[in-house]
C-alpha cells in the first residue's frame, strides 16, 4: 500500500562535514554512496529534491579568514569548496540511476549551469535532483542561508537540515546526558536562546517565509525518507504565532 508524502518539493541541507566522516577532511566515498542511495530512494517517492552542501569538508572561508586570507576571498575559496562536493554528490546520485543537474551561483560554465531560478524549478518538475552550488554566490553569507534562499525561490515546503544528531537540544548532548531534545521549536525560540540550528540570517529568512525547518540525524539509515513520509524524527521549527 503507498504512503502518502509530506511534502512533495524539498530543499534538503547537508554539511560538508557529513561527507568527510570519521577521517574529518575530504570526502568519504561510502558516505557519499549512502546518500546517493538515501536520495534516490525519496526521489523514487516522488519527492522533487533540490540539495545545498556546504564546504566546511575542503575549506571554511571563516576558519580561513582566522589564518591571515581576507575574509572575503576566504568566503569565495569556501564556494568553490561546495562545488567539488557538489559534483562529487552529483556523480554519486547518478550512479542511482537519477538525473541530476548542478546549478552554481558562480559562472563555472564548464562543470555546472549557472543558477536561474525559472531553470531549477523546471528540472524539478521533470524529476531531476537540483544540487545548488557556491552558496548564495556572495561572501558573508553561509550555506546554511543559501538553503533558506534557494528554498524559498522555488517554492520548497521545508527544509531538511541534514546533522549528525537526531534534533535540537537545550544543551550538548555530546557533553552532557541528560540533554533534552525538542520535539518542536519556533522560529523566536532559536533566535533568543541562540540555539545552534542554522545562523540567525537563514533562520530569520525562513520565519520572514514561514518555511519550516526539519533538524534531524542523516547518520541514521533511512531518515530522509521516515521524514518525506512526516514520521515523528528529529525537530521541527516553525512559527508559533508570534506574529
Amino acid at each position: 500500500m503507498a504512503r502518502t508524502l509530506a511534502y512533495r518539493r524539498v530543499l534538503l541541507k547537508l554539511s560538508g562535514e557529513a561527507l568527510a566522516g570519521e577521517a574529518g577532511y575530504g570526502i568519504d566515498d561510502a558516505i557519499l554512496t549512502r546518500l546517493g542511495s538515501e536520495i534516490q530512494e525519496v526521489h523514487a517517492l516522488g519527492v522533487e529534491l533540490a540539495v545545498v552542501i556546504g564546504g566546511g569538508n575542503i575549506f571554511r572561508g571563516l576558519a580561513g579568514a582566522t589564518h591571515g586570507i581576507e575574509r572575503a576571498t576566504a568566503d569565495y575559496m569556501g564556494m568553490l569548496a561546495t562545488m567539488m562536493n557538489s559534483l562529487a554528490l552529483q556523480a554519486a546520485i547518478e550512479r542511482h540511476g537519477v538525473q541530476t543537474r548542478v546549478l552554481s551561483a558562480l559562472e563555472m560554465k564548464e562543470v555546472a549551469e549557472p543558477y536561474i531560478r525559472r531553470r531549477a524549478t523546471r528540472h524539478l518538475e521533470k524529476g531531476r535532483v537540483v544540487i545548488f552550488a557556491a552558496g548564495t554566490g556572495n561572501p558573508f553569507f553561509t550555506t546554511d542561508t543559501a538553503a533558506g534562499l534557494r528554498a524559498v525561490e522555488i517554492g520548497a515546503e521545508i527544509v531538511c537540515k541534514a546533522t549528525k544528531v537526531d534534533g535540537v537540544y537545550d544543551s550538548d548532548p555530546m557533553r552532557n546526558p541528560s540533554a533534552v531534545r525538542y520535539r518542536e521549536l519556533t522560529y523566536l525560540d532559536v533566535l533568543s536562546q541562540k540555539l545552534k540550528v542554522m545562523d540567525s540570517t537563514a533562520i530569520s529568512l525562513c520565519m520572514d517565509n514561514d518555511l519550516p525547518v526539519l533538524v534531524f540525524n542523516m547518520l541514521e539509515p533511512g531518515n530522509l525518507k521516515r521524514a518525506m513520509l512526516g514520521e515523528p524524527i528529529g525537530t521541527v521549527v516553525r512559527g508559533g504565532g508570534e506574529e
